[in-house]
């Protein structure tokens, strides 16, 4: 019965080895850096399939970078970011923006302002 399983096991691993041989399987690693200080830190990472990482640190915290690669469709995708006490905060022409508040709406809620409600009063 073990030999069954290993022969089942030998198999699924050559099939999966097969499935996956793009080059996004067999990429490596082409930069690797890593400077780490009391004042904080820059890291930057390069793959032979174009993904890249840039990163810097300081002392408080704060840190700011980009990484980026290339889409299945040929597009290439750059995220910059700042990471800070607020939070994460990506940049980027591919991440969605929310509309603009329609001007019904802002004239509605100034007019909602300016004139509160006889209950909200009490």
């Amino acid at each position: 019965m073990f030999k069954y399983v290993l022969l089942v096991a030998f198999v699924a691993y050559a099939s999966a080895a097969a499935v996956s041989s793009s080059d996004d399987a067999h990429a490596e690693v082409s930069l690797l850096k890593s400077d780490v200080r009391v004042d904080g830190f820059d890291t930057a990472l390069e793959t032979t399939n174009s993904i890249h990482a840039v990163q810097h640190g300081d002392e408080k915290g704060n840190i700011n970078g980009e990484y980026g690669w290339v889409s299945p469709e040929g597009e290439h995708v750059l995220i910059n970011y700042v990471a800070d006490e607020s939070g994460y905060h990506p940049q980027s022409e591919l991440l969605p923006v929310a509309p603009p508040v329609p001007e019904a709406i802002v004239k509605a809620l100034a007019y909602i302002a300016a004139h509160p409600s006889k209950e909200s009063t009490n």
